[in-house]
């Protein structure tokens, strides 16, 4: 059988540089929300749903990394948890977010090292951001980094990209050297619309 092609499903896939990436997120930003729901993207649902089986604690603190217009801290807040950070690389994205969903957020280009101090985050969620011409898989590092032990790591990778960008080598080398344990791996709906899936993994991370 073979591989299914989904750089062409929708427009950003087709940029790669960060520059071209902020110029159109900018000029989408408008209608991304309307967008999200007509191509019935659940990478933010789904994701929460799988998050909220092992995290109890409401209190947690929770870093939302490339968390655009808030979809991701919507549902989280849904469910009760309340002490969420996010950061994105569009400012755009960012001043489109309702208020009181995040204590702070920031704008951040997660390809870079994270400002941030090792072992402050319960949580990180990271969704819809390991795509076409985005986070490459050495953030996953980082994102490891600010977190402490034990914490939680849930994350997308949109299939187009899985093995192309290594992800699957790097998900695999971070089990191996024992970085963290992988409790949930499986292929996601993602924009169900478009037939784009994406793989869906949480981890626990090992400090």
């Amino acid at each position: 059988m073979s591989k299914k092609d989904v750089s062409n499903k929708v427009p950003i896939y087709k940029l790669k540089t960060t520059q071209d990436i902020m110029q159109h997120y900018d000029k989408w930003g408008d209608k991304y929300d309307q967008d999200m729901i007509d191509w019935n993207y659940t990478g933010p649902k789904e994701t929460v749903n799988i998050f909220k089986k092992y995290a109890a604690s409401k209190d947690i603190k929770i870093f939302d990394a490339g968390c655009g217009t808030g979809l991701v801290g919507i549902e989280l807040k849904k469910f009760g948890y309340k002490n969420i950070d996010g950061a994105d690389l569009s400012k755009k994205l960012l001043n489109l977010i309702p208020k009181g969903i995040y204590n702070k957020l920031e704008q951040i280009d997660l390809n870079k090292a994270l400002n941030k101090k090792s072992n402050i985050y319960d949580a990180v969620l990271c969704v819809g951001t390991f795509t076409f011409g985005h986070v490459k898989p050495p953030a996953l590092d980082e994102l490891i980094r600010v977190l402490k032990n034990k914490g939680l790591i849930c994350f997308t990778v949109n299939e187009g990209i899985y093995e192309e960008y290594g992800f699957d080598k790097k998900i695999k080398e971070l089990s191996n050297n024992k970085s963290w344990n992988v409790i949930e791996f499986f292929k996601s709906d993602y924009i169900a619309s478009k037939d784009v899936n994406a793989w869906l993994c949480l981890a626990e991370i090992i400090k």
